[in-house]
């Protein structure tokens, strides 16, 4: 009884995450493109969640002595999975902001020239 209870709990956690998620989207404070990773590991633990018998599946294959071992390997799977997404954003933004910054120094040359040309 106590492993339905927190299979519920699990489920209604996790539901309420995506809800989160999508909410987000909605309000447009997170951009569909991010919030896919979120997303697609947050729709895995609630298969996880309604189907427990997956992890002993799991764990069969890939040889995991107990089913938590697996679940605990799947969680860190989804993390690293979510750190190398956020590092690759933040790679892009840097190199984006870099081209303005250079952009900008550009322009505010042109724009200094053009007024000593004209003093």
């Amino acid at each position: 009884m106590d492993n339905l209870v927190l299979q519920i709990l699990f489920i209604i956690g996790i539901s309420s995450f995506i809800f989160l998620i999508i909410f987000l989207i909605r309000k447009k404070s997170l951009t569909l493109k991010y919030a896919l990773i979120w997303l697609f590991s947050s729709f895995i633990m609630l298969i996880v969640s309604i189907f427990p018998n997956i992890l002993n599946f799991i764990s069969d294959i890939f040889g995991f002595q107990i089913a938590s071992n697996a679940l605990f390997a799947l969680i860190i799977g989804f993390t690293l999975m979510i750190l190398l997404s956020l590092t690759s954003i933040v790679s892009k933004q840097a190199q984006r902001i870099k081209i303005l910054i250079q952009a900008n120094a550009l322009l505010e040359k042109r724009l200094r020239e053009l007024e000593d040309k004209f003093k």
